[in-house]
C-alpha cells in the first residue's frame, strides 16, 4: 500500500514546488502533474512527487484524518 500526503503550494518554480504539509516545507516535483497549479492550491504527493491537484476541502479532511491517526498510535 502506498500514502500520499495533502500538501499546499507555498511556492512555484520551473518544475517544482515548494509544499506544507501539517507544519512542513518540501520541495517536490511537479512534472507528473496533468494540470496547472497555483499558489495556495493543494496536491498529493507521494515519493518526493505531486501527482495530482487535490479538493481543498478533501486535502484538509485526508491530513486531518492521517494525523488524527498517527496520534492515536503514537507515530
Amino acid at each position: 500500500m502506498c500514502l500520499g500526503l495533502p500538501g499546499k503550494v507555498l511556492e512555484i518554480k520551473d518544475f517544482s514546488a515548494v509544499v506544507d504539509i501539517a507544519g512542513t516545507k518540501r520541495e517536490v516535483s511537479t512534472m507528473m502533474l496533468a494540470e496547472e497549479i497555483e499558489v495556495g492550491d493543494y496536491v498529493m504527493v507521494h515519493v518526493g512527487f505531486a501527482i495530482a491537484k487535490m479538493d481543498p476541502k478533501e486535502a484538509e479532511e485526508t491530513l486531518k484524518t492521517i494525523l488524527e491517526f498517527a496520534d492515536e498510535n503514537d507515530f
